[in-house]
């Protein structure tokens, strides 16, 4: 979680999280819970980002809120601007070659404890919004599934590859189901990596561990 809006000091952040993708040489990043109100955009010129954010009316407590940060040399090639659909989805759509194009999605998905009503208009919502999408139009979904897919290839076939991790919670059916409708691929389960990079997040007590889904076409 980046709490850019609690920490009073967003352009702070909003820095520091830019010099810190600068040393990963990452030109796109999805986050989430970063709380901030409303839709905006924050050009940061030390290292060459602009954030673009999604979160709830300022009258509304900001508990998740979902963002981009691009390299100013990819945002300058937007077409048009960034969407924001809800504090847990926002998209763009960046022009690829020969015409075509990819939509990016961040989003931020119920955790465990969230009221099932909500999960079902999460992943509705979210499945409206990529059937709007053009049939050329490539799709990435990038963020935070709450979700433990485990390990079952077999069962999911072109859905999950070898390299899941850990077992299944109850959020793994909706997103699975999503996947499959939808005909995407969990990808961070298809390449191997070293353990300490599979996961995300690790409860303390549990020690458990999920993954941030990247999903893509």
């Amino acid at each position: 979680m980046l709490d850019i809006a609690d920490s009073g000091h967003p352009e702070c952040c909003s820095a520091l999280i830019a010099h810190k993708l600068s040393r990963l040489n990452l030109d796109i990043a999805a986050l989430s819970e970063v709380r901030l109100h409303e839709e905006g955009s924050l050009k940061e010129h030390g290292a060459g980002y602009t954030l673009y954010w999604s979160g709830k009316p300022k009258t509304e407590r900001h508990l998740s809120g979902v963002e981009f940060m691009l390299k100013n040399s990819i945002a300058s090639k937007l077409e048009n601007l960034l969407t924001g659909h809800f504090d847990c989805i926002m998209s763009l759509r960046l022009p690829l070659h020969n015409k075509q194009h990819v939509v990016l999605f961040s989003v931020y998905a119920p955790t465990l404890q969230v009221d099932p009503v909500e999960k079902y208009n999460f992943y509705t919502d979210l499945h409206r919004l990529t059937q709007k999408i053009p049939a050329d139009d490539k799709i990435t979904i990038l963020g935070d599934f709450n979700a433990r897919i485990g390990k079952n290839s077999e069962v999911w076939k072109g859905v999950l590859g070898k390299h899941g991790v850990g077992n299944c919670n109850d959020n793994k059916r909706l997103l699975l189901e999503f996947c499959a409708e939808q005909q995407l691929t969990i990808t961070n389960t298809i390449f191997q990596q070293k353990d300490s990079l599979k996961a995300t997040w690790i409860h303390s007590q549990s020690k458990q561990s999920k993954q941030s889904s990247l999903t893509m076409s």
